[in-house]
């Protein structure tokens, strides 16, 4: 039995614009202020191509995208941005509380059966494509994967429930800050719903509590989604995504600087200090550490700058970083990494990520202590091994720990594991030009496969294979096809 089934008080789908990623605010932020009428395109992307949708699936899903439309930001959201999120400006938060989705614009769903025999039944392929201007477009990512994720497993995995997922989460939560790890909930785009989220923020924060009192060092730092931050008093955290770098890459066209493009349009946008987590693999992290070693342009050498690093179009040039008195007259000259407190890695090895930066710092004798965030696909052996390699680096690790606490189930059956949807939703495009995402793993590589070819070329893009790269079994294999309908292939 589906473990929807337990509550039914609770309304399907997605009901608050702030039920979404901090860093899809903060992009929308600068985009808003740089580039607010670029066109773009999204794609999604099944990494889990054998676990379909039935038809009832889709028409649930169509549903729900439909309903996205009813959604605006409330007084009381409002009021919380305002308090909370010091980051954003006046002119986005009049911005947001004026904010739509017009799915029936922007969203286009499609549905192809293996083969169709009209049943409700029948399995088929998902097809979720996004067109508009960047600025009305960004907020459709999370909610999508998330709906899609949850019409999954109302319609078509339901051999689960949702028994124990908040002492799951407590337990996670106790061995995590009792080893010392400090680590953020980031489950949101591929949570099974929206109750499951509820619960194991529940269950952290219950051995937040647990920790405090036995004074750990590790502990709950927030959590990447703002409405969840918002309903349990958490901190809402995030760092800017890989959307950025591949945006400002497609629109000038220029992937030799869109690095460090990105970076001097993100710093002009938020200032020094302040969301100043880089995010390296984009277009893979050596070539991002070339930019990160650059100087921040100053008021003393912005004008002489070779224009490389400007956006043709943009509403108004990036503004250097001011100085500790608040005057960019006399800011000195600094690198992006001197900027940025520290860094996040989303792909390949961790072990040799760590090493990698430990020696690029020293090169650039940067000896403060810096931060290592890591997100991909983690859990508690991968956390811990990973925080003993970055602590013994002379970093400071923390973790974004996403599917592991949000979609973690078993079969109610057989006990064996309900394995998640690897569901993705990329920019496609930008004002014309293919957008693409490289990373430091093959299996991440997004995009037109020919712009990626060619953009490897012009980078000089090593590739790397990595044991544990395999997007398709990352979280789990499954025998059968989870869908359990009715594929009737000739």
């Amino acid at each position: 039995m589906s473990g929807n089934t337990e509550t039914q008080e609770l309304p399907d789908g997605i009901f608050s614009i702030l039920d979404t990623d901090l860093y899809k605010l903060t992009m929308q932020c600068a985009i808003l202020k740089y580039l607010p009428d670029v066109l773009v395109t999204y794609a999604f992307t099944n990494r889990t191509p054998h676990m379909r949708l039935t038809r009832a699936a889709f028409q649930w899903l169509q549903d729900q995208i439909s309903k996205l439309a009813n959604i605006s930001l409330t007084s009381s959201e409002l009021d919380y941005l305002k308090s909370t999120c010091t980051f954003f400006n006046d002119t986005y938060l009049h911005f947001l509380t004026a904010f739509r989705f017009q799915p029936s614009k922007h969203v286009h769903a499609s549905f192809t059966p293996l083969k169709d025999t009209g049943s409700q039944d029948d399995a088929g392929d998902l097809s979720l494509d996004i067109e508009g201007r960047w600025l009305d477009t960004i907020l459709y990512e999370i909610p999508l994967l998330a709906l899609t994720s949850e019409a999954y497993f109302k319609f078509c995995d339901k051999d689960w429930t949702y028994k124990n997922q908040e002492d799951r989460a407590y337990i996670k939560g106790r061995r995590l800050m009792e080893h010392g790890c400090i680590f953020s909930e980031f489950g949101s785009r591929r949570r099974r719903d929206y109750h499951t989220q509820d619960l194991v923020i529940q269950g952290l924060k219950r051995a937040a509590v647990d920790s405090k009192a036995q004074a750990w060092k590790g502990k709950l730092s927030g959590t990447s989604n703002v409405h969840f931050a918002m309903k349990y008093g958490l901190s809402p955290v995030g760092t800017v995504a890989h959307e950025w770098f591949m945006g400002i890459a497609s629109i000038t066209n220029d992937y030799e600087h869109a690095n460090e493009t990105a970076l001097r349009y993100w710093v002009g946008c938020f200032g020094e200090g302040v969301l100043g987590i880089a995010l390296t693999d984009t277009f893979g992290t050596p070539i991002f550490l070339k930019a990160f070693k650059r100087t921040m342009p100053t008021p003393a050498n912005s004008m002489a700058d070779d224009k490389a690093t400007l956006i043709p179009g943009a509403a108004s040039p990036p503004l250097p970083p001011m100085d500790s008195t608040g005057s960019m007259d006399t800011a000195e000259e600094r690198s992006y990494a001197q900027i940025f407190q520290g860094v996040r890695q989303d792909s390949g090895n961790p072990i040799e990520f760590v090493k990698t930066m430990r020696d690029f710092y020293e090169s650039q004798g940067i000896h403060e202590r810096k931060t290592i965030v890591f997100s991909d696909s983690l859990n508690i052996e991968l956390c811990l091994e990973y925080m003993r390699a970055a602590e013994e680096a002379g970093f400071t690790p923390t973790f974004g720990i996403g599917t592991f606490f949000t979609n973690d189930f078993v079969h109610e059956s057989d006990g064996q594991k309900s394995v998640p949807l690897n569901i993705v939703i990329k920019l496609s495009s930008a004002n014309g030009y293919a957008a693409i995402k490289i990373s430091d793993n093959i299996g991440k590589n997004t995009g037109d496969s020919e712009t990626v070819h060619k953009v490897k070329e012009t980078l000089g893009y090593v590739e790397k294979k990595w044991a544990n790269g395999d997007e398709t079994t990352r979280w789990g294999t499954t025998n059968n096809e989870a869908t359990k309908a009715k594929v009737q292939e000739s």
